[in-house]
């Protein structure tokens, strides 16, 4: 089970993730970020995420793909963190 709450500011859309990001739940993110028209940066506030899979890794690319400008995580969980540590994703995306 994935929770996923947003808060469009302007430019940057904040995102709140809870639970885990795997193949059941990934389409759910996918369908969140699928208009980020005006969208510059994205903020997801990982604090609360459990579990990352390649499902939900491949929905993270798409996303970052799809703005200008960075796609941020914040309060990753050390087991979320050695995932995109060994995946490469550490030097795509922003993590703080």
């Amino acid at each position: 089970m994935l929770q996923i709450t947003t808060e469009r500011n302007q430019a940057e859309l904040a995102v709140t993730l809870s639970g885990r990001l795997d193949t059941v739940t990934a389409p759910d993110l996918s369908e969140t970020l699928k208009d980020l028209s005006g969208i510059t940066n994205i903020v997801m506030d990982c604090a609360d995420l459990s579990y990352v899979s390649s499902a939900g890794l491949r929905v993270l690319l798409t996303a970052r793909k799809s703005i200008s400008g960075e796609l941020i995580l914040e309060h990753v969980a050390p087991s979320v963190l050695d995932v995109l540590d060994i995946t490469g994703f550490t030097g795509i995306l922003t993590i703080r």
